[in-house]
């Protein structure tokens, strides 16, 4: 934000009495490795550093230009919720570029949060193809989500599903027809061998979504606002089908190959067989 407003005062001609470059640069990375060698005191230190440039930076620029246009406006708009927020707010701002930004906590060790957007998959059970995709803004409850995901798949593959098998997120009042039976992981009662298959069986959608991010993309957007969110998860999974298909093909290739190989040896030897027979 420090950057933008510099930015904002060089085409609107204002001097300013600080513009901060350096010495922001020099918290910013500061902060970075005390954080990273955990002294966190430190580290709040150097955050509260940048906020006070930016709001000298803010409020000096609020005194000196006059007539703003919608850019200036706007800037100053998110410069001022970025310098009021708190911990403990609601809709934050997490990124200047795109405000749908949301804070996602995933509850593992190695990475806590995640910032973006739901993402909703529904795969098949024996062959992993992904029938529908959704992207999910507001950060709703899993349980939420479901019979939108289901009506989707309805639509695409014109079937509906007999079993669904979830994992422990989706746990909760869920409002589907009658005909689906609905299994939780982690559910032990009544389980027989077969759904306890199948059970584990749910675990294979866990890589799509690592494919996805690493191999298509869903990672880091770059279409914009929340219908650029809806695109990039479709192209994802249409990429992991894709991927899929090709392999497939490739094996096919890599099968025949091997097997015009396999005959024309067993030709060659026959023939040499017969060569010494004679």
């Amino acid at each position: 934000m420090i950057r933008h407003l510099v930015k904002l005062d060089k085409e609107n001609g204002i001097e300013l009495r600080q513009s901060y470059k350096r010495k922001s640069k020099i918290a910013f990375v500061a902060q970075s490795r005390y954080a990273r060698a955990g002294h966190f005191k430190k580290s709040k230190r150097e955050a509260k550093k940048l906020r006070i440039y930016m709001g000298r930076i803010k409020r000096d620029i609020e005194r000196k230009i006059i007539n703003p246009n919608e850019k200036a406006e706007t800037l100053l708009e998110k410069a001022n919720i970025l310098f009021n927020q708190k911990k403990d707010d609601k809709n934050k701002l997490y990124s200047i570029h795109a405000l749908e930004v949301e804070c996602i906590q995933k509850g593992k060790v190695h990475k806590k949060f995640e910032f973006g957007c739901k993402v909703s998959f529904v795969t098949t059970s024996k062959t992993n193809w992904v029938v529908s995709t959704s992207a999910l803004h507001g950060n709703p409850y899993d349980g939420h989500t479901l019979k939108n995901s289901i009506e989707q798949m309805e639509i695409v593959c014109s079937d509906t599903p007999k079993d669904i098998y979830l994992d422990r997120g989706y746990k909760g009042n869920l409002s589907l027809d009658e005909k689906i039976q609905i299994h939780l992981v982690g559910n032990k009662k009544k389980v027989t061998p077969w759904q306890k298959m199948w059970m584990k069986r749910r675990n294979a959608i866990e890589p799509i979504f690592s494919h996805a991010k690493h191999y298509h993309r869903m990672d880091r957007n770059h279409l914009l606002g929340k219908d650029g969110d809806k695109i990039n998860a479709i192209l994802s999974a249409v990429g992991c089908n894709f991927r899929k298909l090709i392999l497939a093909f490739l094996f096919y290739l890599k099968s025949t190959f091997e097997s015009v190989r396999l005959s024309i040896l067993n030709l060659y030897y026959f023939e040499k067989i017969s060569l010494f027979q004679g």
